[in-house]
Order: structure tokens, then sequence, then C-alpha cells
């Protein structure tokens, strides 16, 4: 797991008391109509900007938990997080306990599924309405850990007035998103939350390790449950004969004949038994096999595609489809896959490695992971992506469905391109 830049919410020799009483009369200023200071960090700002726009009284509190048991425990199934809190647990509550501190899980929705540790800092939660079951949302209750990662897709911390809530500045909290490693899909975010005396600039770099560790260890029962589906898989091909492949419900191949080695191929969305396209490959049959599917290629070459639509309307859950004479295709994307697509949809005259790096990351010099992410992109999509430069076909026709106030609910990448 590579190292990643961690922006701590307590200035590196900052007195704790201090810095909280210049965030309260940052906060007032603002609050004030004042133009947001430069001493404010800018993932905070930015947030402080969409309460704004949306409203928010800063003098609100948490409404009630909207989670019943039975919904609660519905949401946790749902989520994918169960599998985590083992390694999860084992990390941070501990240290949760210790540092009179507790862990919170919350699911890509942003509800709070768990909430684990010092049983002090609990009760003081249960006043605040920080419980299981509520909606921890940015928009629901203000600038937090568990809300603004939701948006930012990044580890943050938030102390003391940097929250735009009132009511939650007597609180500091660390905060990092975990993503499914299967498909890169957001299942949650980790926190560590606790009373504002306690910041510390580690608590993020903590809370961000134990849940890259919780993320590789999803990724290695993945792995398992992938060599199990080959040891299926391999007798049935030799059975088939022609162009087939078996792949797990993510489009993890497990073993494949007649094809050109290849790791993964881009599944339509609500797959089923029966007939199928696929942008890369065309026309295949579907048999369900257990843990995923047959895929018989058919002999014909793929139907070159006519209509892209990107939508982004929705920032988790973003979706390629693409049309062709012989069928329809919709595939869920990851962000980062959305944020590229995006790039490319508002550049038609295509995109260098260099600049799609500028784009996407500010820093120009990232060209090896573009062209990784570009050379995943035209595997699974087929000819409706060119290279040199990275851009859409030109005979394909590209639409983008995206947010009336796309700076808002888009990933945070995307924001400045919209604008633009």
């Amino acid at each position: 797991m590579g190292q990643r830049d961690l922006e701590a919410a307590l200035p590196v020799g900052a007195d704790p008391r201090r810095h909280a009483r210049v965030l309260a009369q940052v906060h007032e200023a603002a609050l004030n109509g004042r133009a947001l200071p430069s001493r404010l960090r800018p993932v905070i700002g930015a947030s402080w900007q969409r309460m704004r726009r949306l409203g928010l009284d800063p003098d609100s509190r948490a409404a009630a938990p909207v989670l019943n048991f039975e919904q609660l425990e519905a949401r946790r199934r749902a989520s994918g997080l169960a599998e985590a809190l083992p390694v999860l647990r084992g990390g941070l509550i501990s240290l949760a306990e210790q540092a009179a501190h507790i862990m919170v899980i919350a699911d890509a929705g942003g509800a709070v599924l768990w909430r684990e540790g010092s049983a002090a800092v609990r009760r003081r939660a249960d006043a605040l309405g920080f419980v299981e079951g509520v909606d921890w949302q940015e928009e629901s209750v203000g600038t937090n850990a568990i809300g603004t990662a939701l948006v930012a897709r990044s580890p943050i911390q938030v102390y003391s007035a940097e929250h735009y809530v009132r009511a939650q500045h007597s609180w500091t909290c660390a905060a990092a998103p975990l993503h499914d490693p299967r498909d890169g899909r957001l299942l949650g975010v980790v926190d560590l939350s606790g009373p504002a005396s306690t910041v510390h600039a580690t608590t993020l770099a903590l809370v961000d390790a134990v849940t890259r560790l919780a993320e590789a260890q999803l990724r290695t029962a993945h792995l398992t449950e992938l060599e199990r589906l080959r040891g299926f898989a391999v007798p049935v091909l030799a059975k088939v004969g022609g162009r087939a492949m078996v792949a797990d419900e993510h489009g993890w191949v497990a073993a494949a004949a007649g094809l050109a080695p290849v790791d993964r191929v881009a599944l339509p969305t609500g797959l089923g038994t029966g007939r199928a396209w696929l942008p890369a490959y065309g026309g295949c049959s579907v048999e369900p096999v257990p843990g995923g599917w047959l895929l018989r290629l058919t002999e014909h070459d793929a139907a070159p595609p006519t209509r892209v639509v990107l939508d982004v309307r929705s920032p988790r859950e973003p979706e390629l489809t693409v049309a062709s004479a012989a069928g329809t295709w919709t595939h869920r994307l990851s962000p980062r896959h959305a944020e590229v697509l995006y790039v490319l949809a508002s550049s038609r005259d295509g995109r260098s490695a260099s600049e799609l790096s500028a784009d996407l990351f500010g820093d120009a010099g990232r060209t090896v992971t573009v062209r990784a992410e570009m050379s995943r992109l035209r595997r699974h999509f087929g000819s409706i992506l060119k290279a040199k430069p990275y851009r859409f076909a030109d005979d394909v026709e590209v639409v983008v469905r995206r947010p009336p106030d796309a700076e808002a609910v888009l990933p945070h990448s995307l924001a400045p391109a919209i604008r633009g």
C-alpha cells in the first residue's frame, strides 16, 4: 500500500486550544457573510460553501435516528462492510477506548451502522444524536469527517469549529473511505471521534492505515473466492469449446478459453441468464455457474458502438450506457473511471496523458497512473475509446447527463472541469 499525503486538522506545533479559538472566530465570520479566510483549509472551505448553498442551519441538531432495528440490520447486511469488521475492531477499538474515542462505521449513504468504544464518549454522542441508525451526511448534519469524506472521497480530519454545526464544535473526528477492492465501489467510511481536547495529528494516519488494512483483507478474501471459482471453471471450459470465459459476479475472470489473457471484463448491470452484449467482445450467451457466470462468445465481430451515455447524476452510482445495432449495455462505473470519462466527454479533441493527469490530480506528472487507467478502460469498453490522444471515437455520439448543481454533488475533482 503506497504512502498517501494526509493533512491533519491541527497544524504542526499549534496549541489546540488557541487553534480552536481561531477556528471559532473564522466560523463566526463566515456565518456573518464575510469571505472565507485563507487560513481555512480548502477541504473545509469547500464543505462550508456547500452548506451555505443548502441553507443548513448552523444551530441545527441531528434528527432522531431514521432507521429502526430491522432497517438497521438490513442496512448492515447490504453494506458489504460486515466482512471488514474484525480487522477494523482489532485495529481501532482498543485505542479508541484508551484515547477517549469511539469507532464509528457508516455506509456509503452516510447511515451510522456501528458505533463502539469509550462508554463515556458514547453517552456524549447520544446527547448529540450521533447514534446508530442516524444519517450523518453533510446535508443532514453539516461538515464532519464522515459526511465530508463521502463527498471528498479521501481521508479527512475535522477539528472543533471546522464543523459547520455549532453543537459539534466540542468534537474532533478523523475518517477514511473504505472501498470494495473487487470493483472500486465505495462501501462506507471508518471514523474515530472524540472530545476536541483529545485531538492528535496521528489519528488520521491511524484510521487510514487500518482502513487500508481492511481493504487488503477483503482483497485477499476475494482472491480466495476467485481461486475456488477457477477450480470449477477449468474443467467446464474444456468441455464447452470455442471462445468462452468464466467470471465472478464482479467481472473478474477465473479462466478463459480461446481469448487473449484478461483479468476482468466489464459486465452489464443486472446481468442474467440469456443473451448479452459486451462492447469489447460483442454478443454472448450467459449461463449461471456457482459463484459467477459462464460467458460463451459468438463468432462474429462486435458491432461498432454508435452512442454512449455517461450518467453522473448520482456521484455514488455513475453509469455508462453503450448502444450499438447489436444491443445496449449499461455498466456501473467507479468514481475514478467516471471522472476520466467525464473529462474525455468534455474534450472531444482528446487529452494527452499529461493533460489527463493534470485534470484528475492537479499534477501533470502522474502519467503512469493515467496510462494504466486508460488501458483498463479501453480493454473494458472496446472501440469507443481511442489513444494518441485519449478520446472518444469520432463516430460515437456522446451524451453526458449531469446533476443541476454539479459542483455540490459530483466527486470534488470533477468540479473544476464542470465549472469550466
